[in-house]
């Protein structure tokens, strides 16, 4: 039978969109969907750090000895290096979404007037950046790269070895950005876009607070699966646990209390099946050699992300590991945290 709305723009898909318009909204898309993956990821690793330092002080109810490294002392504190398309987001999904306290989140932007909003809520706002380095415990790089030379003179010598940076400049590969700070405890996430069209899945989102309580779109960008269209480097998540390792490292505990600690943050269904030991970060070899009351050696994130390390290898080696991490990783991401954003108009 013929097709009698052949021709008829008005009853197909996107009626009366040009090339041109449906190019615009496929970017458009791809825009919102990284905006989305690059705040879901920070505000998984912020909770996850948040989570380590609590166990660290013994502050969570699992019968844990109490520490009080120098590394867990107090809250958390963020520094947010730039306040435009991607800072701005991210500052308002720390807010709603984790228990940060405002007054431990500052921003330091070449425009502090165009975050006022956010004052009322505790959060300070300035242009230094060599305070933001000397204060934070985590800095999230939200320049744009061409201002990337002048901010890395800022911050060279200021970083603490124990600040974990966290860098959305895109266009600059880790292992340079560690050469410009001389700073090796940096992390990047590495986006690629794989598969069809995924235009439908992030124009839906009406807004980004409302898309980081959407279980099917945190479940679409779950480490080490691809169903958003959107796909993380593994190597990410094998230096977001790195990082967690070296946290316990600069707080003095031996592998195996680090170890018990760390797999506490992953506990639930896959807990009895999958563990981290000490040969899932370095090799057998050199793990045997290890006294229970000895720390880790610091780890490079550097490596991490840019070399295949046995972590890697152990992430990727089976389906239990898989479904652990994506299990944990949305249990995390789906815990409302304490809410400050209600004095924002």
């Amino acid at each position: 039978m013929e097709d009698v709305t052949a021709g008829l723009n008005s009853l197909t898909f996107d009626p009366g969109f040009t090339g041109e318009e449906k190019t615009v909204k496929h970017l458009c898309a791809r825009a919102a969907g990284l905006t989305f993956s690059g705040c879901a990821h920070a505000l998984y690793l912020c909770k996850l750090v948040c989570s380590l330092r609590c166990v660290l002080r013994g502050h969570c109810s699992h019968g844990a000895s109490a520490v009080t490294p120098a590394a867990g002392d107090g809250d958390l504190c963020v520094g947010i290096l730039g306040a435009g398309h991607l800072g701005k987001p991210l500052l308002l999904s720390l807010l709603e979404m984790t228990d940060i306290k405002p007054s431990h989140i500052k921003v330091s932007t070449r425009r502090p007037e165009s975050a006022v909003e956010f004052v009322p809520t505790g959060v300070e706002c300035f242009f230094d950046n060599r305070r933001l380095a000397a204060w934070a415990d985590v800095l999230f790089l939200c320049c744009l790269p061409s201002h990337l030379p002048r901010v890395c003179g800022d911050l060279r010598s200021h970083l603490s070895k124990h600040c974990l940076v966290y860098s959305f400049i895109s266009a600059v590969p880790v292992t340079r950005l560690a050469e410009l700070l001389g700073h090796d405890f940096i992390l990047k996430p590495q986006y690629e876009f794989v598969g069809g069209d995924a235009a439908d899945v992030w124009l839906s989102c009406s807004s980004l607070s409302t898309a980081l309580k959407d279980p099917s779109l945190i479940e679409a960008l779950c480490p080490l699966t691809v169903s958003g269209g959107i796909s993380l480097s593994e190597n990410w998540l094998c230096a977001v646990l790195c990082s967690l390792l070296n946290i316990c490292t600069s707080a003095g505990l031996g592998y195996s209390d680090a170890l018990s600690r760390i797999n506490r943050l992953f506990e639930g269904t896959w807990t009895n099946v999958v563990q981290l030991t000490t040969s899932s970060f370095i090799g057998s070899s050199h793990a045997s050699s290890l006294r229970e009351d000895e720390p880790f050696p610091w780890i490079s994130l550097t490596d991490a992300q840019t070399k295949e390390t046995p972590l890697l290898k152990f992430l990727l080696s089976n389906e239990y590991v898989q479904q652990w991490i994506s299990a944990a990783y949305k249990s995390l991401l789906l815990t409302p945290g304490t809410l400050h954003t209600h004095t924002l108009k």
